[in-house]
């Protein structure tokens, strides 16, 4: 029987720390992944939760470029980050916030829909941000904001990082009835159910550990 050192020792050798190249790999795959997510939602009217949600409520009010509201967003949340995750994490997620914020503006100029059916829409919008998202979590990085800090309770307390941004997604999404119409309103609850439980089946408590 192998005793728990012996369990212990080979747990510390199968993990590996992330290089310089892998970490940039990830932030570049993830918001690319996350930045074509956000477009599907938009082009669909529709509305996702965390930063990303506030961004899109103030985007359609004020008509301001999501990429530029998305960034400003999150600067605030920084703090949190630096006090609560650390420095290399603040850096990975404020890193990751701005190419977000770049792809956007950028991605009109080499990507176009002309027509996009909401349902599917909110699947593959919800899907592909979420494993944005969960690449990047891979990575100890995030998008800031709400991230921060379900990242932060799921390292702290065991509290499922999908679970908890879901229900504090949905709690976004009812602000957002005056904006958009309540059609609107429950197909995008059915983006973030799909962005949600792709973190939360794929992001558990010790299945992944990233270094």
């Amino acid at each position: 029987m192998i005793d728990q050192h012996e369990r212990e020792s080979g747990q510390s050798q199968r993990l590996q720390q992330h290089t310089l190249f892998d970490d940039m790999q990830a932030l570049l795959t993830g918001t690319l992944l996350v930045s074509l997510g956000v477009a599907m939602l938009g082009k669909a009217h529709l509305i996702t939760g965390g930063t990303v949600g506030i961004a899109f409520l103030l985007h359609y009010f004020t008509g301001m470029s999501f990429g530029k509201l998305f960034f400003a967003i999150n600067v605030p949340f920084y703090f949190l980050a630096v006090k609560k995750m650390g420095w290399k994490f603040t850096i990975k997620t404020f890193a990751a916030v701005g190419l977000l914020s770049a792809f956007s503006e950028l991605l009109p100029m080499v990507f176009s829909m002309e027509t996009l059916n909401p349902l599917y829409g909110a699947v593959m919008g919800g899907l592909l941000c979420g494993v944005g998202l969960l690449v990047l979590f891979r990575h100890r990085s995030s998008l800031g904001g709400i991230n921060v800090l379900v990242l932060y309770l799921q390292e702290r307390y065991g509290l499922r990082a999908g679970l908890v941004q879901l229900a504090l997604d949905a709690s976004i999404m009812m602000l957002s009835i005056p904006m958009i119409s309540m059609t609107s309103v429950v197909i995008s609850l059915l983006g973030a159910a799909m962005l949600n439980l792709t973190l939360a089946v794929n992001h558990k408590p010790g299945r992944y550990m990233a270094i």
